[in-house]
């Protein structure tokens, strides 16, 4: 790909593929051997930063702007900064939730804010409208006395 950068002392396998701002850099911590070692059958999607003297796994994959910072197994899927293994051998991982996380990184079901806010104000309502209710009866029985 495009703008891609390849450190001094990365290693890379067969059939990996580069997509467009893939940097395999170092940390600049290490001395030595000081970027990363591909394994085979790897794709490493745009805007990726695979940083350290660390090891992606064979026919694993990284997310598109993921950081990866540690080890990634074979057959695996890692997405997010820092980057975490979500998938092994085609299982979703579970994910523990942090507060102020996604969890499970799902994308696509995310929570509208306005729907949420809109569900609290009906549920006011409708406990308003109770009370209300139960005053008027009030108001009826002593009207009836």
């Amino acid at each position: 790909g495009m703008g891609v950068v390849i450190g001094e002392t990365a290693e890379i396998g067969s059939n990996v593929t580069l997509y467009q701002g893939v940097t395999l850099g170092g940390t600049g911590k290490d001395s030595g051997k000081r970027h990363p070692t591909i394994g085979n059958d790897v794709m490493i999607s745009a805007g990726a930063r695979v940083l350290g003297p660390l090891n992606i796994g064979d026919r694993s994959k990284i997310g598109a702007g993921s950081v990866v910072l540690k080890d990634i197994p074979s057959d695996s899927t890692a997405v997010g900064i820092p980057a975490r293994v979500v998938k092994k051998r085609d299982v979703k991982i579970h994910v523990i939730k942090r507060k102020g996380s996604f969890g499970d990184l799902d994308q696509i079901h995310i929570p509208d804010p306005l729907e949420k806010e809109l569900d609290a104000m009906k549920e006011k309502i409708r406990e308003l409208e109770e009370r209300l209710d139960v005053l008027g009866n009030e108001r009826q029985f002593r009207r009836a006395k």
